[in-house]
């Protein structure tokens, strides 16, 4: 915002204006030096001791061709809703036809038995199956791509350890164990017509399914409630793997769960409101990236702010009003944040709006102003620092010329993310400026394919692809591919 709109600002508030604009603003060389840190930590979590980013390897050991081709079924199970998917990849190069049926989990199960989650999710199936296939006694055995986008270790492809439940599920018995026999169990008993090809992350899914219909794809992006990356490493360059003597050109798809970069706090410019997040957590010294660039938090740190200046001595923003609404902790979410910065109206009429019905608050013209910048300084941050993820990884493994894949609901509603952090990314890898507006950047963030539909789909038709080739690495049952 330019100083013409702080003219009548009075000076206690300017001065707040000033003091959060710099705290939360990261200029290039702090980018950059975010940038070194995060390619020698990508570096570091693909060796045998690791670090704090996991660095999983996937086991999808190629992109596609685009030659698939077959009918797979996807299984996508969020916080909200059950996904089912069934994708036909056509004769014709990367197209693909899709129909899905979504089924609500109730709540009931997110904190039930583990025993009744399962079976649910085998009637979810088996009714779809029923559904498009009609009499499944004689159905040959369809092959499943399982998107479980919870923090899992992979040993395999078709192997998940649950690490810990997130998206509002709490379900005793399953943390620290594999899900997929759990998952066969219920569908073995329902007489489910479906063979568990492979369980996949939905950052994972986002890279293959970008890659199947844009070959200059090399990194998949997940921008939403939380953030992560994957992108293919060469297992030569994985120091974690050696033991297995892979091929050292063979390809891995890396999930780097990238959200627990600078977990030490040695780089990130982290704000008292950021160390008030991580101290309020469940997990706190946990997803330190995350907590700074995620959907999840952006609302919750533009409450802090507001109910700080509230109670600051001097300053008392909204003063002589009942802020009660507004000291309730993640009240507030990023799509607040977003109407916030597309307000249209000079007098910001809309944010006014916004504050009255939601927080039953009155801000003040000078208010209104802070309340702007506030939001336009903590959304810009998260795109500059979500940009020295894409950044490192583009670096360490040399890419000078590709495309991202980028979803989630912050990466696709909040306004102006994919500027700013383009902008970040010409800063951070010092690109001329452009002399056409047009131009493509050397390096340009996408919106992403259905990574968690077709992805998972597509990485089921790919393990039995290479199966059939011989090439049995990360497969626990071979008898699934039979």
């Amino acid at each position: 915002m330019d100083a013409d709109s702080y003219v009548d600002v009075p000076k206690d508030l300017l001065k707040e204006i000033e003091r959060l604009e710099q705290l939360f603003s990261i200029d290039t060389a702090k980018l950059k030096q975010i940038t070194d840190h995060f390619v020698n930590e990508l570096e570091k979590g693909l060796r045998v001791g690791g670090g704090s980013i996991p660095m999983n390897p996937t086991w999808v050991m190629s992109f596609p061709t685009g030659y698939e081709t077959g009918t797979y079924l996807a299984l996508d199970m969020g916080g909200t809703n059950l996904r089912v998917c069934q994708i036909t990849l056509t004769d014709q190069k990367s197209e693909f036809d899709i129909i899905q049926s979504k089924y609500r989990m109730p709540e009931e199960l997110k904190t039930g038995e583990a025993d009744e989650l399962w079976e649910y999710i085998a009637d979810c199936l088996m009714q779809f199956i029923e559904t498009h296939h009609g009499d499944t006694a004689k159905l040959e055995k369809l092959p499943l791509g399982f998107t479980f986008s919870y923090p899992a270790s992979q040993n395999y492809i078709d192997e998940g350890v649950l690490q810990r439940w997130t998206k509002g599920f709490d379900i005793a018995g399953v943390e620290g164990h594999n899900v997929v026999p759990m998952f066969e169990e219920a569908l073995s008993r329902r007489g489910v017509p479906i063979k568990l090809t492979a369980l996949i992350n939905d950052t994972t899914g986002t890279l293959i399914a970008s890659a199947y219909t844009d070959t200059k794809m090399k990194i998949g992006c997940i921008f939403g409630t939380g953030c992560n990356a994957a992108y293919m490493e060469n297992c030569g360059s994985i120091p974690k793997l050696a033991h297995l003597n892979l091929p050292p050109e063979t390809p891995m798809a890396i999930n780097c769960e990238w959200g627990a970069f600078d977990n030490e706090h040695k780089v990130l410019p982290r704000t008292p409101y950021d160390e008030m997040i991580d101290r309020d957590s469940p997990r706190p010294g946990q997803q330190a990236f995350e907590k700074m660039i995620a959907g999840l938090y952006l609302g919750e740190i533009f409450r802090l702010v507001m109910v700080d200046l509230h109670d600051k001595q001097g300053t008392h923003i909204f003063d002589g009003q009942d802020i009660s609404a507004l000291r309730k902790a993640y009240s507030l979410d990023s799509s607040f944040l977003s109407a916030i910065e597309e307000d249209p109206f000079e007098n910001l009429s809309e944010t006014a709006d916004l504050f009255q019905n939601r927080l039953g608050i009155n801000p003040s013209k000078s208010e209104l102003e802070l309340i702007r910048r506030t939001a336009e300084l903590i959304g810009t941050r998260a795109a500059r620092l979500s940009a020295c993820g894409v950044s490192a990884i583009s670096r360490k493994k040399g890419y000078t010329s590709c495309h991202v894949g980028a979803d989630g609901s912050v990466f696709n509603k909040y306004p102006h993310f994919k500027s700013r952090g383009a902008e970040a990314l010409r800063e951070i890898l010092d690109w001329p400026e452009k002399t056409n507006p047009n131009e493509e950047d050397p390096i340009e963030i996408l919106a992403a394919e259905d990574g968690s539909g077709v992805g998972a789909a597509l990485i089921a038709a790919l393990t039995l692809e290479r199966v059939k080739a011989g090439n049995m690495h990360g497969i626990l049952h071979p008898e699934n591919f039979k």
